[in-house]
């Protein structure tokens, strides 16, 4: 009698056909086995490109690469209502009483005080510094010198981007090759274990600074909240740093740089500096974001992902904080012509041109060019994930005075690219 053949079940066919030693001899099972296997290996390739594929929608707008962003435009929306303008000569009274009652001879610019509030950095100028130079002392929020923070090699400038990291755990600033070293005031006491003596005598020896490399031009400088480890955190001599600003996770810093005759040519056309947007790490690496010179200073996205500025009309986007970055360009100047065609049709002046030519029985007369309002974008503000604000306006930098008319704020409302289903 012939031997009846087992029946092979499919999950083991389908185990055996992929090792290669037995296939089953029915053709139905053969067939099934196949059709499950394809299956599964279509379904782990599609696991694994998962990331790459256009039909899946991220949760956040941070996990979407800044050329997959899609944004709508609103005009003329006023002045945000999150915008908040930070009053640059703020002085803590305590440590103004310092100055005044100990240190006349040098003037109190400004104080930046530390994320929690227990310390602040003094920015003062001193009869040996040139008038746009200035040191930085290290204060405690009631008034008591800590010490100084600044070498007699280096001279800072720049006192608006003196800053805290947000942890306060790092102090940055921007300086360039002191002029004409000098000491500066005298480190603290123990007033405990001194209580006759006076606060804070005068030293005939400078303060004793480690050795820190001083440049030509204007490089980012860094050290800890408690005023030590300073070293240069850009070096790159015959560029200008002149703005930077942190990432709100304070895993890097994007800043502006130009070469000295940039900066010379733009002073003399009396317009704003403009440099070339990078992004710097912690250990001083950097990526240049665009060979292009901008006016507008960078604006980090609240989530620490992107960075974006201004080209005159164009708003550019960049990845911060990816291996794989990406980049955006949207283009706005046929948008905010348009717009301003409108704004001005709603100015008084434009109203009355028209109602002029209608009164004559003449077709208005509309002036060749863009209208006066159509002006570059000179500022960006990042307030949600969702939301950038842009702000066009005519600036002129003169030696009494700054022009900075045609102030008008727009809207950007970003989301991601609509998806490509298949």
């Amino acid at each position: 009698m012939k031997r009846r053949e087992k029946e092979i079940h499919p999950f083991w066919g389908m185990f055996l056909l992929a090792g290669g030693t037995r296939i089953p001899r029915n053709n139905t099972t053969l067939s099934l086995t196949v059709t499950i296997l394809m299956s599964l290996i279509t379904a782990m390739a599609g696991c694994e490109e998962i990331t790459n594929r256009q039909d899946v929608r991220p949760l956040v707008l941070r996990d979407v690469p800044a050329q997959r962003l899609a944004y709508r435009f609103e005009a003329d929306i006023g002045i945000p209502a999150e915008l908040q303008t930070p009053e640059l000569n703020e002085k803590l009274a305590s440590i103004q009483a310092d100055f005044t009652s100990r240190r006349p001879d040098d003037a109190l610019l400004r104080t930046v005080a530390s994320p929690d509030g227990q310390r602040a950095l003094a920015l003062y100028g001193t009869e040996d510094e040139p008038s746009s130079a200035f040191r930085i002392d290290l204060y405690a929020a009631d008034g008591r010198f800590l010490r100084n923070l600044i070498p007699p090699t280096l001279s800072c400038v720049f006192p608006e981007t003196v800053t805290w990291t947000s942890d306060g755990n790092l102090i940055t600033f921007i300086a360039h090759k002191g002029v004409k070293p000098a000491p500066t005031p005298t480190p603290p006491i123990d007033l405990a274990s001194e209580p006759d003596s006076s606060p804070l005598p005068s030293l005939s020896v400078a303060p004793t600074f480690a050795l820190v490399a001083a440049f030509n031009t204007e490089q980012i400088y860094v050290c800890n909240r408690d005023g030590y480890d300073l070293r240069p955190l850009t070096a790159r001599e015959g560029l200008i740093y002149f703005y930077y600003s942190w990432a709100p996770d304070n895993h890097a810093l994007v800043a502006l740089a130009c070469k000295e005759n940039e900066w010379e040519t733009r002073e003399k056309s009396f317009r704003l500096p403009a440099g070339r947007p990078r992004l710097i790490g912690i250990d001083g690496n950097e990526r240049l974001l665009d060979d292009q010179l901008t006016e507008t200073l960078p604006a980090w996205s609240p989530d620490s992902s992107k960075v974006a500025t201004a080209f005159e009309t164009d708003v550019a986007i960049y990845d911060a904080a990816t291996n794989k970055p990406t980049q955006a360009r949207i283009t706005l100047r046929e948008t905010l012509i348009a717009t301003s065609i409108a704004y001005e049709e709603k100015n008084a002046s434009g109203k009355k041109m028209i109602d002029d030519s209608k009164d004559k029985g003449e077709p208005a007369k509309i002036s060749p060019g863009p209208p006066p309002s159509f002006n570059p974008i000179v500022r960006v503000q990042w307030p949600s994930p969702e939301t950038l604000n842009l702000q066009t306006a005519f600036v002129r930098v003169y030696t009494t005075e700054t022009i900075n008319t045609f102030q008008r704020w727009h809207r950007l409302s970003l989301s991601p690219q609509a998806a490509v289903l298949k």
